[in-house]
């Protein structure tokens, strides 16, 4: 039995190992031209989804990728917390936040709407809706696991969030020089209207400091707001699931979201303050979540199907595109 045993270990280690073996490949492909714009992220998942059409799905490493995809997925989202300064959100934000939280109810209806009247796929189309209006990625990989989406689901919408909002990040830095707008007003729409925190910054930098603080803040009040969302889907799926007692309807605790508030209060009012940390360590803590979370998205994409994403995929999309669209005239004009 005891060989057995290690050899289980191995495969669960092997699948581990293989994800972030794909998540460097990834990495070194978000330094090729025309990829650097794309990231790491949207980058791996591609390698990832190509694997799987040319060689299928590993099952001999099932196990360990499983492991990487849900588990490392919650870690990655727990270290993610680290990025939310509550103390600025609070103190210099409120306002923002108010916005912020049009914009997340704005883009979420506008979306499902939109999936209804072209048919498309509902489950993708919310990820979709939440990632567009919240914080990309790290908004669909915390509430897929509470409306219990498929793992290919939910490594489609990362990989079409990734993309559209790299899109529109460039589109951004173009218009910068033509908008009628101040430093610290093209700041906050990019942060009020753009995906990930890596799109604001991609996009606000182009207008000096003052307008990447201000854009990162503005992007900060979102993320802040993804620990009341996620309760929220959490209350809606319980009344829908209240006469359906079966284990697959079951809605656990999202556990991982009490870790990102605390490592949230952790980073916010000890780290740097209390416990003094070098640079370097508060950017190996971020490199790390990164890894993380591109190897949990690995193994996401290692589910998809092409057929499945040509079927499923491109109304959603259309759907979030035009939720885009909508989203950054709104801004522009609620700044």
């Amino acid at each position: 039995m005891k060989p057995k045993r290690k050899s289980s270990g191995l495969l669960w280690v092997g699948g581990i190992v293989f994800t972030f073996f794909i998540a460097l490949l990834g990495y070194l492909l978000a330094k090729v031209p025309g990829f650097d714009h794309v990231g790491q992220l949207a980058s791996a998942i591609v390698i990832a989804v190509v694997y799987r059409q040319i060689f299928g799905y590993p099952e001999i490493i099932r196990q360990g990728i499983g492991f990487s995809s849900k588990r490392l997925l919650r870690f990655a989202i727990i270290l993610y917390g680290l990025k939310l300064n509550i103390n600025t959100v609070l103190h210099d934000g409120i306002g923002l936040l108010i916005r912020d939280a049009g914009v997340i109810i704005f883009a979420i209806l506008l979306t499902i709407w939109l999936a209804k009247v072209l048919r498309a796929d509902k489950n993708i189309s919310l990820l979709l809706g939440v990632g567009t209006g919240v914080c990309g990625a790290a908004a669909i990989a915390a509430i897929a696991p509470i409306v219990k989406s498929k793992d290919e689901d939910t490594a489609i919408g990362v990989g079409i969030i990734a993309l559209v909002g790299t899109i529109f990040a460039i589109t951004y830095t173009i218009l910068r020089p033509v908008l009628p707008l101040s430093a610290i007003d093209y700041g906050i729409w990019s942060g009020i209207s753009l995906h990930e925190i890596a799109h604001v910054a991609l996009a606000a930098a182009p207008g000096g400091e003052d307008s990447l603080a201000i854009g990162l803040l503005a992007k900060l009040g979102r993320v802040f707001l993804l620990v009341p969302l996620c309760f929220i889907f959490m209350y809606f799926m319980k009344r829908k699931n209240h006469d359906q007692d079966s284990p697959e309807n079951k809605i656990e605790f999202p556990w991982f979201l009490i870790g990102f508030i605390l490592m949230s209060l952790f980073g916010s009012y000890a780290l740097g303050s209390h416990i003094p940390v070098s640079e370097g360590v508060l950017s190996g803590l971020s490199n790390l979540t990164t890894w993380c979370l591109t190897a949990a998205m690995v193994g996401l994409g290692l589910n998809v199907s092409l057929l499945e994403l040509r079927t499923k995929a491109l109304k959603p999309l259309i759907a979030m595109l035009i939720t885009s669209i909508c989203l950054s005239i709104l801004a522009y004009f609620i700044v």
